[in-house]
């Protein structure tokens, strides 16, 4: 079966990935591109890519998985940090107010309860990130 454009490009984003991991040195990733651009079947494509374990490369590489873990967790710290900021500048314009005005109605507590319900929303999936989904194979028969 013949191959096109598209096709080529996936295999050629393939040898690129197995290159960023170890798999292919250099010249062996320039070699196997120019290969994979003269390929016109789909046979000339697998000659290629063959040896290389595409479904690892791609999907279960640990250390991408670590690094979408650690970039999850840092963008979480960042949040509780902008979150702190903004309560303390509450806070600070609240009591401002207060000993200025002598208006001391609470009212930080509302983005305080704002913000926090965004933190814990952004922290708890990143949290559960990585762990096990639960099993829907008992309901199976209700989606059918």
């Amino acid at each position: 079966m013949r191959v096109g454009d598209r096709e080529r490009e996936r295999a050629v984003e393939h040898l690129g990935q197995a290159m960023s991991q170890g798999y292919l040195t250099l010249v062996e990733y320039e070699d196997r591109t120019g290969r994979v651009m003269a390929a016109e079947t789909a046979a000339g494509l697998q000659s290629v890519l063959g040896d290389l374990p595409l479904g690892r490369i791609i999907r279960q590489d640990p250390r991408r998985r670590d690094e979408r873990k650690a970039a999850a967790r840092r963008s979480v710290v960042w949040h509780v940090r902008a979150y702190v900021a903004m309560v303390i500048i509450c806070l600070t314009v609240w009591l401002a107010v207060g000993l200025s005005a002598g208006a001391w109605y609470f009212w930080p507590l509302w983005p305080m309860l704002g913000g926090a319900i965004g933190v814990v929303s952004h922290a708890l999936p990143v949290r559960m990130y990585g762990r096990p989904a639960v099993s829907t194979l008992g309901c199976r028969g209700l989606y059918r």
